[in-house]
This record gives structure tokens, C-alpha cells and sequence, in this order.
């Protein structure tokens, strides 16, 4: 079992820095049964904090797998509406959310993948409403994950179970900074040095971003007005900051839905739908994926692609240098949490309407003449390696170099 006294940092730091949990603010959290232990910590810390109510949707691998193998498709596909009343409930009372991720990656890999993209979308079309307040920053929400069993074996497989669990408690700890002496202070200082970053993007307003590595040769237009986040966001309408990752090494924005062209390849694996998409390459015109190809997952990948209309589209750009700490670690997690944050990635799907200026107060059809992509679905996946070359067009046409060999080639305090 992980040391007592780190999983007390850990769950500190998710609640003062992850949500920001306010006195008086109700907390919700996404967890599974294996994490009851550590969840159970986080619930104590946040009645500590001040917290008015602390509820738990509770999930089990087992008896997800067990529905998936059993259930009907109809039972897959049907969200009874109390489900979604629950969450929109403490939306709109404010409540914090936050997720406590650890899933078995080949959780689904027997299952039929047009049963998992079936149950997939109907879940995301019945949250549509739900997401709009997590996807606007209208409400503190936090994504962080404990070790299990399965997830840990996966990542280190010539180790028991226990040393498995152990490890991965090791590289999580060290990774979120929870192993610095006042973790909350050693995040105050990392959101800086990603706001320095943001701050010199926002200020150059690139035309374009030019990616080039092995197997990746494409152009991502960026809207007129768009912003890049990163690290900390703000509660809407108010000064309150919070961590929607943890851990995070991301800056990010979004690309013109129309304006991607060229072919990029996959650098890590993709865990999607308790699957594994590997070895993949998506070709876009005119911002549409038009040809694609994986070695392995490719009827995910396919399932995932034709969610709806702008699954096929980008909705996030994200620049990662190579040396940040995931990446240093030359572990792949099977976790999108933790391998977007070692690695540039981009994401299908919805964009965010916060990087956008006004974008949060944009109906559809105004997002879309900007340029901002909207979908039920939002997937990482990473094409970031050591040898990836950036170039920025700026708005007079001239070039200039973001990234080289896999690294920022800009002076952010020039």
C-alpha cells in the first residue's frame, strides 16, 4: 500500500489545487471501488476544507464488463434521465467535480467496438448539457488517477501485482509534484511557468503551425481570436483559479475546423473505449479526416471517427516539450491524462469554446463561422516525439521556429 502520509498530500493537493474546493461548495467525485481507500481520504480532506456535501458516483470494472458482455443494446444505449438530472443538480448548484481516473486500458478489448461506440455516443448525448459546464469553466472541475491493479500490471508487467501498484503510486506521486516538500506551492510555480508560455502565444497570434516529424507533415490553421490555456484555468465570472489536469505540461488552443491539411502520425498508444489504438495516421483536407490508417484498434478507431459530423475534425491543439517529466519517465501509461502530458497532441472532437475569445457567449452556428469545431466527443491523441520540428506563420506570412527537435525554440521571457 502507498505511503499513508503521500496519499494525504495527494488528496490535499487535488482539493486545493485540482478544484479549488470553496468553503460551503458541494463536491462530486468520479471514482471506482478499487480507489476506496484513497477516496475515502479525499472525502475526510474535503469536509476538513469546509465542503457542504461530498457525493460519490462509484464505478467497478467487473460489472462494467459484465454489462457490456450481457446487457442488451438497448439497456447500452438508453441514459434513464434521473442519471442526468443527478449531475446537472449539483451543476447548477455550483458543486466541484472531481475525477479519480483508473481504468483497466484493455478493459473492453473482447467486446464488440460497435457496442462500446454505441454506448459511448448515448452517453455523451445525454451529458451534452451537463458537458457545457465543465467545457465553459462554469464549474471547478479536476482529472486525477490512483493506481489499480490491472492498469499497473500494464505499464509494468514483469512485476507482481503489489510491485506493480506500488511503482505506478511511485511515478504518479512524483509526477503530480506531490513528492516536493509543499506540493501546492511547487504547482504555483509550474502554472507560472505555463502562463509565460500562453501569455507569448496569445501575444504572436500565429496564422498557422507547421508540424514536421516521421510520418507527420501537416498544417494547422488557428483561428482569428483564439487563445491558448494551459495549467490553471479561471471559474468563469470570477478570480477563482483551478487545475482541470493533474498532472499537466500543456499549453493549448484550437485549430480552424476547416483549416488542417497533411498527414500526422501517432506517437503513443491511444486508450479509447477500453481499447487500445496503436500505430495509427490520420490524413485531413479542408480540416476532415479523409483517410486513416492503425495497426492495431483500427475498428475503434473507425467507431470513433463516425460518432458525428465533427468527430472527423479537430477540436484542441496542444504543444508538450519533450523533457517534461512523463516523457522523461519512458513509461507509456496506456492513460491519455498522463501520455498527452508527454507529449504535442491533438484532439477530435468538441473544441473549447473559452479558447476562443468570446467564444463562451457564441451560439453554434457563430462558433462554427469561427472556426470552432463541436462534436459529442473529445479524444486526445499524441504525435509529439524528440525529433518533432514546429514552425509559427505569423499574420505577414514570415515563419519562424516554435518547437525544434521536439522542444520550445522560443525565449518566453524575450
Amino acid at each position: 500500500m502507498a505511503d499513508k502520509q503521500m496519499q494525504e498530500k495527494y488528496a490535499e493537493l487535488a482539493l486545493r489545487t485540482g478544484v479549488n474546493l470553496q468553503k460551503g461548495q458541494a463536491l462530486v467525485i468520479n471514482s471506482s471501488i478499487e480507489g476506496v481507500e484513497f477516496t475515502r481520504v479525499v472525502v475526510r480532506k474535503a469536509y476538513e476544507l469546509g465542503a457542504k456535501n461530498v457525493h460519490i458516483n462509484w464505478t467497478d470494472d467487473e460489472i462494467t464488463l459484465l454489462k457490456y458482455e450481457n446487457a442488451p443494446e438497448e439497456v447500452l444505449t438508453t441514459i434513464p434521465q434521473w442519471q442526468v438530472d443527478k449531475h446537472l443538480y449539483y451543476a447548477e448548484d455550483g458543486a466541484a467535480l472531481l475525477a479519480i481516473r483508473s481504468t483497466n486500458p484493455d478493459l473492453l478489448k473482447d467486446i464488440n467496438p460497435g457496442r462500446v461506440a454505441k454506448a459511448t455516443k448515448a452517453g455523451a448525448e445525454a451529458m451534452k448539457e451537463f458537458r457545457k459546464y465543465t467545457m465553459n469553466d462554469r464549474i471547478p472541475w479536476s482529472i486525477i488517477s490512483i493506481p489499480t491493479g490491472d492498469w499497473a500490471q500494464k505499464i509494468f508487467p514483469d512485476k507482481t501485482k503489489e510491485e506493480a501498484i506500488e511503482s505506478l503510486w511511485d511515478q504518479i506521486f512524483k509526477i503530480v509534484r506531490v513528492d516536493k516538500e509543499d506540493p501546492v506551492a511547487a504547482w504555483d510555480e509550474h502554472n507560472k511557468t505555463l502562463r509565460k508560455a500562453r501569455e507569448f502565444l496569445n501575444k504572436r497570434q500565429y496564422k498557422k503551425l507547421v508540424f514536421k516529424s516521421e510520418g507527420t507533415d501537416i498544417t494547422f490553421e488557428l483561428p482569428e481570436g483564439h487563445i491558448w490555456k494551459g495549467g490553471s484555468a479561471k471559474l468563469a465570472g470570477t478570480d477563482i483559479d483551478f487545475n482541470p489536469n493533474m498532472p499537466t505540461e500543456e499549453v493549448f488552443t484550437m485549430p480552424h475546423k476547416y483549416g488542417v491539411n497533411g498527414t500526422v502520425s501517432s506517437t503513443k498508444p491511444l486508450n479509447y473505449g477500453g481499447n487500445v489504438i496503436d500505430n495509427f495516421s490520420l490524413t485531413f483536407k479542408d480540416g476532415k479526416v479523409v483517410d486513416y490508417k492503425a495497426e492495431q484498434g483500427y475498428e475503434t478507431l473507425k467507431h470513433l471517427l463516425e460518432t458525428d459530423d465533427g468527430s472527423s475534425r479537430l477540436g484542441e491543439l496542444a504543444l508538450v516539450p519533450h523533457e517534461s517529466p512523463i516523457s522523461q519517465s519512458g513509461l507509456i501509461f496506456y492513460n491519455t491524462l498522463f501520455d498527452e502530458n508527454a507529449s504535442c497532441h491533438i484532439a477530435l472532437g468538441k473544441a473549447y469554446p473559452t479558447n476562443l475569445k468570446g467564444g463562451s457567449e457564441m451560439n453554434e452556428e457563430e462558433l462554427d463561422k469561427h472556426g470552432v469545431n463541436d462534436s459529442l466527443t473529445h479524444v486526445d491523441f499524441m504525435i509529439g516525439s524528440a525529433d518533432l520540428n514546429i514552425d509559427g506563420v505569423t499574420a505577414d506570412g514570415k515563419s519562424e521556429p516554435v518547437f525544434r527537435d521536439g522542444t520550445w525554440a522560443l525565449d518566453f521571457n524575450a
